[in-house]
């Protein structure tokens, strides 16, 4: 059962971790419990297989089953977001299949990787790829993973095509962001959706729909009510609520020496809330035990009553 999509698509929609008990096993008890904890947390939708979710970390069998389970256990309640990025045309094509079969909304796509396309082969792959769905499309800004940004005028030649309906820009670049919203301003339908959570209350502030922000995954509530101040011109209750948005990014997504360690502190929190396990996908490994310490001390350092009201 699918959720018919308002355009367009606002609130913060959570990307998913993909709760696992090794490499190749779903933690299908942990998934239900995290949802169960995002819907009650009044999230707007969901996002499955993001960089957040490992996707690329995953195999196609893992996909198709986190997608399968996903849309079971949300039932039509809130519109269900499925990434298709992939290195081949053909994987995503496959994969959009699998989210319309098992009634997802739409589908998230970032640009190939390895590969660096130029901006011409960009909008080209797109204009491929976007007929072969049967979903609505949100592009997908990840320059990090990727190697490559949408280009504004290439977002706007892309989403001339009806069917695209949205952007998800994680390049923490609030002028690109603001440059890519100035580029689609006759798409009043369009949906600009704000990765990094530290900018998502400013942003939507200026015009943007929401968030796609991973700290939801453990605080829902924050980053609802986060939104709402914003949506709502409130900067005093906006102001208190970021400061707690840095409380959690400086402290639980830095401690480690590496990139992975946004999501190895996540994932090391949800366990700690009693969520379901912190295993993560190899080429990573879960934090040892002085790092779980270091974890645990900065959500006791957090205003717990107020983060899961």
């Amino acid at each position: 059962m699918s959720c018919a999509i308002k355009s367009p698509l606002s609130g913060i929609i959570p990307p998913l971790v993909t709760p696992l008990i090794d490499n190749d096993v779903l933690d299908k008890e942990g998934l239900e419990k995290l949802i169960e904890h995002l819907i009650e947390g009044g999230v707007h939708a969901l996002f499955v297989l993001g960089t957040t979710g490992e996707a690329q970390s995953l195999s196609y069998k893992l996909r198709v089953e986190m997608i399968k389970n996903t849309c079971r256990i949300v039932d039509g309640r809130m519109p269900v977001l499925v990434c298709i990025s992939d290195t081949s045309i053909i994987e995503s094509v496959r994969l959009s299949y699998v989210a319309a079969d098992n009634g997802a909304d739409a589908v998230v796509s970032a640009p190939p990787y390895y590969f660096a396309p130029g901006q011409p082969e960009l909008a080209e792959f797109y204009q491929r790829l976007i007929p072969q769905l049967s979903l609505p499309l949100f592009l997908y800004n990840m320059p990090s993973h990727t190697k490559v940004n949408f280009a504004p005028s290439t977002v706007r030649r892309i989403a001339e095509d009806s069917r695209v309906i949205g952007f998800k820009d994680s390049s923490a670049n609030a002028v690109y962001f603001q440059s890519v919203m100035y580029a689609m301003r006759e798409r009043p339908d369009f949906a600009m959706l704000v990765g990094p959570e530290e900018m998502t209350g400013e942003l939507v502030l200026m015009g943007a729909h929401g968030g796609i922000n991973g700290g939801a995954n453990m605080f829902p509530r924050l980053y609802v009510d986060l939104y709402n101040a914003a949506k709502e011109r409130n900067i005093e209750k906006l102001q208190q609520l970021q400061e707690k948005v840095m409380q959690i990014s400086s402290t639980i997504y830095t401690i480690g020496q590496h990139a992975s360690s946004y999501l190895k502190g996540l994932k090391t929190s949800l366990y700690l809330l009693g969520i379901w396990s912190d295993f993560v996908a190899a080429p990573f490994h879960r934090f040892e035990k002085a790092e779980q310490m270091k974890v645990r001390k900065a959500l006791e350092e957090l205003d717990m009553d107020l983060l899961l009201r």
